[in-house]
């Protein structure tokens, strides 16, 4: 299903820096951080940039402010959304900084957390469904009835080029370490965030890779399809990674400049997610480890084990991969981090006895 408007008219450019330049001072500049122990498991340097910590509490709110400026500087007195959750507080939040009217779609299901930052940012929050596409007709429908566009979650330009700011930040903060990156490692969703990680690697030698949680796979899918395939998602314990459908706008970039995707379980992202707990005392969702998840299990595999691809060091031996990994959300149910985190010690103990 299509979620890209309707006029048929061409979709504008995606353009990462001059959203990146836009958005300095306007959003966090999250940092980016490395624990030892997962080096060690990854056989690499691992590189992660915060977005956990950005305004908002996911890097959402980049793609969001981005897109909904605009729109207020085109003479918009409001916008509509719908997401699982982080596009729709991002969004709120953002209307909310330019005065402007806003309704947010959410499931049924979301995350009472997110529910309630919508809310709290002044959205009418509007519950509707399971699925993207009945999220997606309530949309629509609000936004024929007040005349305010959609600020679509995955086939946004602007909202792409906002997402791969933070990508951006991550790539040139390792060059300027002396350690660029080799890969870089995404959660996916609708494939915005990875859409413009990809744009925002373009003219490096930067290997660009999606995870998807296992029975969430239409970007998998769809790239070995040729188009993008829907598929009924499974139950995972990431929620924000599981609309039916990668979006069509993010799949035309995706399909030419992913190196590949990568399928996580859930035991995988709970173990990222205890990793960055326990390691980093860096508090995500399960989506946003899910990156994490998904470069551990790509060396695992042997995939970050390519070191004779790559220039030999100064002292004559191979230089060490850097991996850059976006934790892209923060916004978790207490409940969840309370059952992860007991589960976690009680693991420790056992180790230790």
């Amino acid at each position: 299903m299509s979620h890209i408007d309707p006029s048929g008219a061409a979709p504008a450019p995606i353009d990462v820096p001059e959203a990146a330049r836009w958005l300095a001072g306007r959003v966090l500049r999250t940092p980016v951080l490395r624990a030892p122990a997962i080096d060690r498991l990854a056989g690499a340097r691992v590189l992660l940039k915060a977005e956990n910590l950005q305004a908002g509490g996911s890097y959402k709110m980049r793609g969001g402010l981005f897109a909904v400026s605009r729109l207020a500087a085109a003479g918009h007195a409001g916008v509509v959304a719908q997401s699982t959750g982080n596009h729709a507080v991002a969004v709120a939040l953002a209307a909310r900084r330019f005065e402007l009217a806003a309704t947010v779609v959410l499931p049924v299901d979301a995350a009472p957390t997110k529910v309630a930052r919508a809310r709290a940012a002044g959205a009418r929050v509007v519950l509707a469904g399971t699925t993207v596409e009945e999220r997606l007709a309530v949309a629509g429908r609000v936004s024929d009835e007040t005349g305010h566009p959609i600020v679509d979650a995955y086939d946004h330009p602007d909202v792409i080029a906002g997402q791969g700011s933070a990508s951006l930040e991550l790539i040139e903060e390792a060059e300027r370490a002396g350690t660029p990156l080799d890969a870089l490692v995404l959660p996916v969703g609708g494939g915005g965030g990875a859409a413009g990680a990809c744009l925002a690697a373009t003219g490096r030698p930067i290997e660009v890779y999606g995870v998807e949680p296992r029975g969430c796979d239409s970007l998998a899918r769809s790239l070995a399809a040729g188009r993008p395939v829907p598929v009924t998602p499974a139950p995972t314990i990431a929620d924000g990674l599981r609309p039916s459908c990668v979006g069509e706008l993010p799949f035309a970039v995706l399909r030419t400049r992913l190196r590949g995707v990568v399928r996580v379980d859930d035991d995988e992202i709970v173990e990222a997610f205890r990793l960055l707990l326990l390691e980093l005392k860096v508090l995500t969702e399960p989506s946003g480890a899910a990156g994490l998840a998904g470069a551990l299990r790509l060396a695992a595999d042997g995939a970050l084990s390519v070191a004779e691809r790559l220039p030999a060091a100064a002292a004559g031996g191979q230089r060490r991969r850097t991996v850059g990994v976006v934790l892209t959300g923060g916004n978790v149910e207490a409940q969840l981090v309370a059952r992860l985190a007991a589960t976690a010690r009680l693991e420790e103990e056992v180790a230790v006895a």
